[in-house]
């Protein structure tokens, strides 16, 4: 009798767990959606496309070896992180930029700086130590080296978009396709062979995306087993935890990072957390939780603000561990000769990094020098006034030139495929977010409003197309989002596929060709000057 109520048990405790499993399983499915399983495919696309597109970034990066456009503070300044740990001032007797720049190009850096003088810098550190990075690894002397960083980052967020678009619509067929449009578009292109901080701050920010992307589907994971692992009726109002989120805190990390490059990778941290808390409101929405509502607001948020708010913070802070250590450091010593009657109780060096940014922030705001490529927001999207980073003209003779007159240039101009479909796609986004729910639509709507939104804040403010670059992932996420609803879901007909392939193939052509086109003026190619000019569109492009 013993025996048979023991087996009756266990065959209760099995039926449990099947019931359990299945339960599972239903709410996997309702909270994940059904993952892709060609993981071979996956991986395989991506990477083809990441390497081909890093072997055009890296082919010939040390062309031309010369400071190109703000790359003569950038540079110089990674350059000075490795040598001192801050950035120190140039070299005052040596009046001319030129001159400065000359001397440090050839390698004769230790006459470019005055060691002993901090300089004002407006931008914080992370983005020149990750410049000098490639400068300390291959020197200054070959332009390479302070390339070298940037183009790798470039590279490897070519694949960091196609498992992202794999991870986000379902399909490794437009994961590639993703890869694909970021690996040609000119605008990303440029930027990965050339050392400025915007490339640094994109890499960083999509990181932190990707990192979130993931952090989304293991929290619902989480929460689909804890819920179906409860008995009948025994769902708290608040219900289950979703686990202690390491996604979470490497996405907290990366946008510190993006930040600590650049103040702009703030608002990413602004748009994301508001992303990712929407995301757990809508995942214990649909796990049935009784009071949704009040956990995402006591538990969710609270531990999200931590995890990507406080963890930026605390990141930033360390960026400027070498500022800290120093001597010379740029107002590093002030408090020492400024008291405070109020914040006296605040330790000397944070009341002196306090005020060295309050001397950023006046000269970021109050920005409004003209420049002939300044631009406004607006125009971003249609590449309306494309910066020009380096130009000169050869004539017959020199430098190769054999016509009259020649140009070699490096123009920053989005592959318009990419650039113009993404601003027609911005209004698709919009309709499925608003009227569908579709939340990868919102998902990359946030990215483009941390990255462009911004910017229209400061419009009468001295600001270029390259900044765009920071948000070029979701433009290029945005394309692949229309060329999925071209494609159709698993249940298209056999004609919708094939028009929709039709359509993305097309589509993947003309990017490629576009970029081969004008691929001579991304690279500094001597061209005669006729040929450059056939390049330039519309007279705003001059």
């Amino acid at each position: 009798m013993a025996a048979v109520t023991l087996e009756r048990a266990g065959e209760a405790a099995g039926d449990l767990r099947d019931l359990a499993s299945e339960r599972y399983v239903r709410l996997r499915t309702r909270l994940v959606g059904v993952r892709p399983s060609d993981r071979l495919f996956g991986w395989l696309g991506p990477l083809v496309v990441a390497a081909i597109g890093g072997f055009l970034r890296f082919w010939n990066l040390g062309n031309p070896h010369q400071l190109v456009f703000d790359e003569t503070y950038y540079v110089k300044e990674g350059w000075s992180m490795i040598q001192y740990g801050v950035e120190v001032r140039n070299d005052p007797t040596l009046d001319a930029a030129k001159q400065i720049d000359q001397n440090f190009t050839a390698g004769h850096w230790r006459t470019v700086y005055d060691a002993t003088n901090g300089d004002l810098v407006v931008h914080p550190p992370v983005g020149k130590w990750v410049i000098g990075l490639g400068e300390w690894l291959f020197g200054i002397t070959n332009s390479f080296g302070w390339r070298f960083s940037v183009a790798l980052l470039g590279t490897l967020s070519i694949l960091m978009v196609g498992r992202a678009a794999r991870r986000m619509f379902g399909s490794s067929l437009l994961g590639t396709v993703a890869a694909i449009l970021l690996a040609f578009d000119g605008h990303h292109f440029v930027h990965s062979r050339t050392g400025l901080l915007d490339l640094v701050v994109m890499f960083f920010a999509f990181a932190g995306f990707c990192f979130l992307l993931i952090d989304r589907d293991h929290g619902r994971e989480v929460l689909a087993r804890r819920v179906a692992a409860l008995p009948r009726g025994g769902m708290t109002r608040t219900g289950p935890s979703l686990g202690w989120r390491p996604w979470r805190w490497a996405a907290g990390l990366m946008l510190g990072l993006s930040t600590a490059t650049k103040w702009s990778g703030l608002y990413f941290v602004v748009a994301f957390g508001l992303m990712t808390v929407l995301w757990d409101l809508g995942a214990r929405r649909a796990a049935g939780v009784p009071g949704w509502r009040w956990a995402w607001l006591v538990r969710d948020a609270p531990y999200a603000f931590v995890q990507l708010v406080v963890t930026t913070v605390v990141v930033y802070v360390a960026s400027w561990t070498g500022w800290f250590r120093s001597t010379q450091g740029y107002n590093r010593q002030w408090a020492d000769t400024h008291p405070s009657a109020h914040f006296g109780w605040v330790p000397g060096p944070l009341r002196s990094l306090a005020d060295y940014h309050r001397q950023m922030y006046d000269f970021s705001i109050n920005l409004h020098s003209p420049h002939p490529y300044m631009s406004n927001p607006w125009s971003w999207m249609l590449q309306g006034r494309p910066t020009s980073f380096f130009y000169e003209g050869p004539t017959k003779g020199q430098d190769g030139c054999t016509v009259a007159v020649c140009s070699k240039a490096i123009t920053s101009i989005g592959t318009v495929s990419v650039w113009w479909g993404g601003l027609i796609a911005i209004v698709v986004l919009l309709f499925m977010w608003a009227l569908r729910r579709d939340w990868r639509a919102g998902a990359i709507l946030a990215g483009l409003a941390g990255g462009w939104l911004p910017w229209f804040l400061y419009q009468d403010r001295t600001i270029f197309t390259f900044y765009a670059v920071a948000f070029v992932p979701y433009v290029v996420l945005a394309c692949t989002y229309v060329l999925g609803l071209c494609l159709g879901g698993p249940s298209a007909t056999r004609s919708r596929r094939q028009v929709g392939l039709l359509v993305t193939g097309l589509f993947c052509a003309l990017t490629v060709g576009l970029f081969a086109f004008f691929y001579p003026i991304y690279v500094a190619e001597v061209v005669p000057q006729d040929f450059w000019r056939a390049h330039m569109w519309f007279p705003s492009w001059v």
